[in-house]
């Protein structure tokens, strides 16, 4: 038996896995939502978006806007206005997709041991067994190939963050003393530091973000699509 948490389990996974993101905008004025419906690939099959040399579709652009519009009803957030979830969506897949094209040139790759791994751990998150997992993603019209294949675009996407930002974070022990002072007490030593280092490390992965966006070859056609 399926419950209630698990029902939208495919359609938010997507988002729910989402690694090192710039966060979804939440400020919306309207919110509603109807309930997902499968996307047919075929009347949507348009460029959104050329990245480089390779093309966003529709199709993928939409499944995102729906994932994202059941994630934000499931968790009883207003839903920004069509067009402009739709925007953002498109930016993120547009960011997603240069990093993925830069882990391919730096030839990373994800282990099937380390994949396999992750997908039984989303499973054991939501209570089931692997294949009781399988059973609840293809009643949701999802399968658990599509799940790995997610699974391990945001690995690559972590691998390449971590390769690329970690460097750029520097801590010292002054900026942990001076945040200490700040707090007044009730933080220790090591969550001064942790925080301190996310704070930093969210900081560089944004400039680097800009930087890899600023050179990439983005053509946008959104409004062209609709």
């Amino acid at each position: 038996m399926r419950t209630e948490r698990t029902t939208r389990l495919g359609v938010a996974l997507a988002l729910a896995l989402g690694i090192g993101m710039a966060p979804l905008a939440l400020h919306a004025q309207q919110g509603g939502s109807d309930d997902f419906k499968p996307v047919a690939r075929q009347s949507l099959d348009r460029i959104v978006a050329v990245v480089n040399d390779r093309a966003i579709m529709a199709s993928e652009l939409e499944e995102r806007v729906e994932q994202a519009r059941s994630q934000l009803v499931d968790n009883q957030v207003d839903v920004p206005p069509d067009a402009s979830l739709r925007e953002q969506m498109l930016d993120r897949l547009i960011v997603e997709e240069i990093q993925l094209q830069l882990a391919e040139e730096a030839g990373l790759a994800v282990d099937d041991t380390e994949l396999n791994r992750q997908v039984r751990g989303i499973a054991e998150n939501n209570g089931m067994t692997l294949e009781e997992f399988a059973d609840a993603l293809e009643a949701d019209g999802l399968s658990l190939a599509q799940v790995r294949d997610e699974v391990r675009r945001q690995l690559l996407l972590r691998e390449l963050q971590q390769r690329r930002v970690a460097s750029r974070v520097n801590l010292s022990e002054r900026e942990v003393e001076r945040f200490l002072e700040q707090q007044g007490g009730g933080v220790s030593r090591e969550q001064a530091g942790q925080a301190l280092f996310q704070r930093k490390a969210n900081e560089a992965l944004e400039a680097w973000i800009q930087e890899i966006r600023a050179d990439a070859f983005i053509d946008k056609r959104l409004s062209a699509a609709r």
